[in-house]
């Protein structure tokens, strides 16, 4: 549950199609050939050889997963592909589980979960950059005979916010800003966060900050904590879409010294599956995500969480407006 007002709805319903309008832009220049290359602005082309492949794709258990999970089986479909979807299916555990034992035929996952869940790496040696973090990742997955894709555009991680106006006031734009100032302001942030690199633990250890107080709180309440004063600074997710609909309240400090993992996604797949399905599989998901700026992504979780729009109905829109499908 994310708490917005109804100023805020009404603006994420209008800047989403602001955003996916300069995706149209970008996704007509590129020069890939692919099923899915241009026509037009990059209208993926069905291959009727692919109508006898059937793939199953997975998401997991959250908004964002889902309508990733929505757009990939989409654009599947309009490459000609037999597609049904497995939406939904629960934690990272699950999914990956799923993939290895061919339930699913692919899902997205993002590549920090994937290094510290499933392959023991310390948060702190995970790489904060999405092309290392990617490689690393589809390294320890080729062991265990599946593949992923190269990631997204956008990262969905964690991130350090305040209030506009207290950014403002204070001279904040990067998270060393807060030096010298962070014994007088607040942070709040999950349960874990004491233990986590990407929250208190990493904010202490690599930028040698110290706060006048840390308060566990419930992830629906970090920005009804800023809003109310209760707190200086939170950490949100980069890909929150309160950060899209409000964007004149609230604002994230960028992570100057890269100490956060990246975030981006990876559809993760068997490397059976990405052989039998031939080249328009991995071309067709590569080519939707170039869309998939962080503004885009955050107006897509607005429409489903703010604008209780059903995922499906979301990823047909993203689809249609950058030019991907008809």
């Amino acid at each position: 549950m994310r708490r917005t007002t109804n100023g805020a709805r009404a603006a994420a319903a209008v800047l989403l199609a602001l955003f996916l309008s300069l995706g149209v832009a970008a996704c007509g220049s590129s020069n890939d050939e692919s099923t899915g290359e241009a026509e037009g602005a990059g209208a993926i082309v069905a291959n009727p050889e692919n109508g006898s492949v059937s793939l199953t794709i997975g998401s997991k258990n959250f908004p964002e997963q889902e309508i990733l999970g929505e757009i990939y089986a989409q654009a599947l479909k309009a490459a000609g592909y037999k597609v049904t979807s497995a939406l939904n299916l629960g934690s990272e555990t699950v999914a990956h589980q799923a993939v290895k034992g061919g339930q699913i035929s692919g899902y997205p996952e993002y590549a920090s979960t994937a290094l510290t869940s499933f392959f023991g790496v310390e948060p702190e040696e995970e790489p904060a950059e999405a092309g290392p973090a990617a490689k690393k990742a589809n390294e320890e997955f080729e062991k265990e005979g599946l593949t992923s894709f190269p990631p997204t555009p956008f990262a969905s991680a964690n991130a350090v916010g305040t209030l506009k106006t207290t950014a403002e006031e204070r001279g904040l734009k990067t998270i060393s800003d807060l030096e010298g100032q962070s014994e007088e302001m607040t942070l709040d942030g999950s349960p874990e966060c004491r233990q986590r690199i990407d929250c208190l633990a990493g904010l202490e250890k690599y930028y040698g900050l110290k706060f006048k107080s840390f308060t566990p709180v419930d992830i629906s309440l970090r920005y009804t904590v800023l809003e109310k004063g209760q707190a200086d600074l939170s950490i949100l997710f980069t890909t929150d879409p309160q950060l899209a609909a409000e964007k004149d309240k609230f604002v994230i400090l960028e992570d100057d010294k890269e100490v956060f993992p990246a975030g981006n996604v990876i559809f993760v797949s068997k490397q059976s599956t990405v052989e039998e399905a031939g080249p328009d599989y991995e071309k067709t998901i590569v080519l939707v995500q170039k869309g998939l700026t962080l503004p885009v992504m955050q107006e897509l979780d607005a429409r489903v969480e703010l604008e209780k729009q059903s995922p499906a109905k979301a990823a047909a829109a993203y689809l249609k407006e950058a030019g991907y499908t008809g």
